[in-house]
């Protein structure tokens, strides 16, 4: 199988912080003076009942939100400084799977690498889809997937994205036991790797460097 070597940030110490953030919606404060760190090779798990603001700090980490106070800081600069690097060196994935249903399986892929500016061969591309079960089907078109396997087409593009810093809402949502197991050694291999992992879920999870985070 061709590899995908991940283009990490080439920062000794990288590190993604959250200090004293104050995150309100409407007219409700969700949380206040909130303060995480997660330095390469960590994954932070982060858990609390529903409706209590953890997609809200995936998105304050990903800067899609600002909070009311405090700041996200990536390498110990503001997020807000300079957006277009840290966006580079961005992976999120949210609720909904983001995957152009009328395009195949192979053709979103490489719509995905090409939006990302990465070089993919074919050769690469389809040994990324049949890594995680997808051989057969790399010219279905999405809408005629399962649930489970367009979560296995985001699973391939994360494997090509080559972003340092992973925020994954969710991820385990509509996946069978084995795609778990496949979808937590990934993430274990990009910690690996120097990436960092920030995520929620309510599964039970085995991953090396796990912390967990309750809000």
């Amino acid at each position: 199988m061709t590899a995908i070597h991940p283009s990490h940030s080439t920062s000794p110490h990288p590190i993604l912080e959250a200090r004293a953030i104050t995150c309100v919606r409407g007219e409700r404060e969700l949380f206040s003076d909130l303060n995480l760190q997660v330095c390469a090779g960590q994954c932070l798990h982060v858990r609390g009942e529903n409706g209590i603001g953890k997609t809200s700090l995936l998105r304050l980490l990903t800067g899609l939100a600002s909070p009311e106070v405090g700041d996200i800081l990536w390498n110990g600069n503001s997020i807000k400084k300079d957006s277009s690097e840290y966006h580079s060196q961005l992976l999120f994935s949210g609720h909904r799977d983001a995957l152009k249903e009328d395009l195949t399986a192979l053709e979103n892929l490489r719509m995905y690498a090409a939006i990302d500016g990465i070089a993919i061969s074919e050769k690469e591309a389809f040994a990324a889809l049949w890594r995680f079960g997808l051989k057969g089907r790399e010219d279905l078109t999405v809408n005629c997937l399962s649930a489970g396997q367009k979560k296995r087409v985001l699973m391939a593009r994360m494997l090509i994205r080559r972003a340092q810093i992973w925020i994954l809402d969710e991820p385990f949502n509509a996946l069978d036991t084995s795609a778990m197991s496949e979808l937590q050694a990934l993430i274990g291999e990009h910690l690996e790797g120097n990436g960092l992992v920030v995520l929620t879920s309510h599964q039970a999870l085995s991953i090396s460097g796990l912390q967990v985070f309750d809000l």
